[in-house]
């Protein structure tokens, strides 16, 4: 996940207020969604010229400050690289739509870019799709399906439910939920095993700010 900000602050030198600091004034939902769709008109555009979808766009306030969430993907995955590629593409949108007077975001605000999880529920034949080859649980008509996505296609998918193939139209489905499969410790080879005890030890070096991806305050 990478992020940006803005963030006003006070001029070198210039010894901070003692007074407190009124209480923020609320955004009221409405003008939440307004806002909104202003970012995701600006943003959209952005995203897709990256070549990634924008799936999900969230604006909420937290305390003084905007939090602005943009989920992506793509056919092939999104990467760090991609990710970190898209928040500056992102950022530098916002800045150049704001200083041509667009009214966005007022105030400080947080923007942060990542992928989806895998808890993400399949909704759209992309996503569908992207998923060819997981095993997925899917409320299908009275049934609850549990099986392997064989295919997908602008119509519907074809899962494999122990054994037995099941085509169905997206009209009868459900948000379908990918489920986290994990090998059984017999079927793990030695190498396998050799491999993960080296990431491991690897892991135990690197400190926070090695993890972090992106992160930076305007």
């Amino acid at each position: 996940m990478a992020q940006r900000g803005r963030a006003s602050g006070r001029q070198a030198g210039q010894k901070p207020a003692r007074t407190a600091a009124p209480a923020p004034a609320r955004t009221s939902p409405a003008e939440l969604t307004a806002r909104r769709a202003r970012l995701q008109a600006v943003i959209d555009p952005v995203v897709a010229g990256t070549g990634y979808d924008l799936e999900e766009l969230t604006v909420k306030q937290i305390g003084r400050r905007h939090l602005v969430q943009v989920i992506i993907d793509g056919d092939g995955g999104v990467g760090l690289d991609a990710i970190a590629e898209v928040s500056r593409a992102v950022s530098r949108a916002l800045d150049e739509a704001e200083e041509s007077g667009a009214d966005l975001i007022r105030g400080e605000y947080q923007l942060e870019v990542s992928s989806p999880g895998v808890d993400r529920p399949l909704t759209l034949p992309r996503h569908w799709a992207r998923n060819t080859g997981r095993l997925v649980k899917v409320k299908a008509g009275d049934k609850t399906l549990t099986g392997r996505v064989l295919a997908a296609d602008a119509d519907g998918i074809t899962l494999d439910v122990d054994g037995e193939e099941h085509a169905l139209s997206y009209d009868a489905l459900g948000p379908g939920r990918v489920q986290v499969e994990f090998k059984r410790m017999n079927e793990i080879s030695d190498e396998e095993l050799a491999e993960f005890d080296d990431d491991s030890s690897d892991d135990e070096d690197l400190d926070d700010d090695e993890l972090d991806d992106e992160g930076e305050e305007r």
